[in-house]
Formats: C-alpha cells, sequence, structure tokens
C-alpha cells in the first residue's frame, strides 16, 4: 500500500486555526499550538458569554426601571406586582426602553400600577 502525503490537508486545517486567531497578541496569532490553544479558549469563553449577556441585559433593564420607579415613589417590585394585578403585559425591555425615552408614559404605567395596588 503506498504512503499517503497529508500536507496539503494538514496546512489547510493549519492555516484554518491561524486564521480564526487573526487578531491576537503577540506568538497567539503567529504559532499554530498557541493559536490553538487560544481560538479553543475563546470558543469556549464565546460560547459562555452568548448565555451571560442575556443575564447581563436583563440586569440593565432591571437597573434602569428600579431607577425610573423610585422617581416615580414606587419600588421595583411593587411596580412590576402591580402591572401584573392591573393586567398590563410589558417585557423589562420595554419597561426600561420607556424609562429611558419615555418618562411621561412610563409615569402613566406607574400610575396605574400604583392604583391596581390600592
Amino acid at each position: 500500500m503506498p504512503r499517503v502525503k497529508g500536507g496539503t490537508v494538514t496546512r489547510q486545517r493549519r492555516n484554518r486555526v491561524l486564521k480564526l486567531a487573526k487578531g491576537y497578541y503577540g506568538s497567539k496569532h503567529a504559532l499554530f499550538k498557541t493559536a490553538k490553544q487560544q481560538v479553543m479558549k475563546s470558543g469556549q469563553y464565546a460560547y459562555r458569554d452568548r448565555r451571560q449577556k442575556k443575564r447581563d441585559f436583563r440586569k440593565l433593564w432591571i437597573a434602569r426601571i428600579n431607577a425610573a420607579a423610585r422617581l416615580n415613589d414606587i419600588s421595583y417590585s411593587r411596580l412590576m406586582h402591580g402591572l401584573k394585578l392591573a393586567g398590563i403585559e410589558v417585557n423589562r425591555k420595554m419597561l426600561a426602553d420607556l424609562a429611558v425615552n419615555d418618562a411621561q408614559g412610563f409615569a402613566s404605567l406607574a400610575e396605574q400600577a400604583k392604583s391596581a395596588l390600592k
């Protein structure tokens, strides 16, 4: 059985990894072994952070809603409970957007939440 030379396949695989490592600092973008390690680690970070991004945005929205709610003399938890009792279904992303861009609209929602709590 003749010997198979796999040089082109190996070179393609290495070039694929080095292309993914483009822009990395120092030898991480030039040497195959370190580039491969860093590309694998970068993939782990990307996988983890795709999930973490959802948590981070939810925390940001809650902080913004809480700040706007306290300007309207109500706490975040009481606002959310009041909105639920009033039958107003607005998600946190939209509430945070209202809090930042439409203070009057948010204030009217806060008033409805307060009246529903009484």
